[in-house]
């Protein structure tokens, strides 16, 4: 995995050392839904590191795996907004806005539903804040994407390889952004699991 920064690559092994471990637990169990949880966390956290189609069709396999666990509990908050959160980044992977804006009125679902079931969750409620906010950033960055792509274009000359390289260096920094959109939901809502599956801690030394 050339040219990914150390950080990211450990989280690129974290997560996919979480998505086996997942898919390993699923098939000793497959009515789970806080296994089938991370296992569509890991999933939607490894489609950063994808490209195009393969970057959707990942997002998609992690509805997939939370759609599961929300049948075994319909009212399981984390899952619900985890759910949230994979309909906002298929959302903003989708240039046509009227198509996005289904996935937003989803995600927006979703959060308002994790809220209802958990109305303290701060960070269920600043969600469902920012899903209001979503679609207008959705335009905003399509309409930049676009620009930067047109502007590459007419700047390449008549070679259409030039051009392809140009579109294609564009198309990169569409994934870009939204991979850092997705990789801001995704510290969040892995610092939150982190804490509830870690061990306790030791307790203190007694007083001297």
């Amino acid at each position: 995995m050339d040219g990914i920064p150390a950080n990211d690559f450990d989280r690129l092994l974290f997560f996919e050392a979480a998505r086996k471990t997942a898919e390993m637990n699923y098939a000793k169990d497959p009515l789970d839904a806080d296994n089938l949880t991370r296992w569509g966390g890991a999933l939607l956290e490894l489609s950063q590191f994808q490209q195009g189609q393969e970057c959707i069709k990942m997002v998609k396999d992690a509805v997939s795996k939370l759609d599961k666990a929300l049948e075994v509990q319909p009212r399981k908050h984390d899952t619900l907004w985890c759910l949230g959160n994979a309909h906002t980044s298929h959302a903003f992977l989708t240039p046509e806005h009227d198509v996005a804006k289904v996935y937003f009125k989803k995600a927006a679902e979703c959060f308002q539903q994790a809220v209802e079931e958990d109305p303290e969750n701060e960070i269920y409620l600043k969600s469902l804040e920012l899903a209001d906010r979503a679609p207008e950033l959705h335009l905003e960055i399509h309409k930049q994407v676009q620009y930067q792509q047109e502007a590459a274009t007419s700047a390449s000359g008549s070679s259409n390889a030039k051009k392809m390289k140009k579109k294609n260096k564009s198309s990169d920094l569409k994934y870009d952004i939204f991979g850092w959109i997705i990789l801001a939901v995704g510290i969040v809502a892995w610092v939150g699991m982190a804490k509830s599956h870690m061990p306790p801690a030791p307790p203190p030394p007694p007083p001297r």
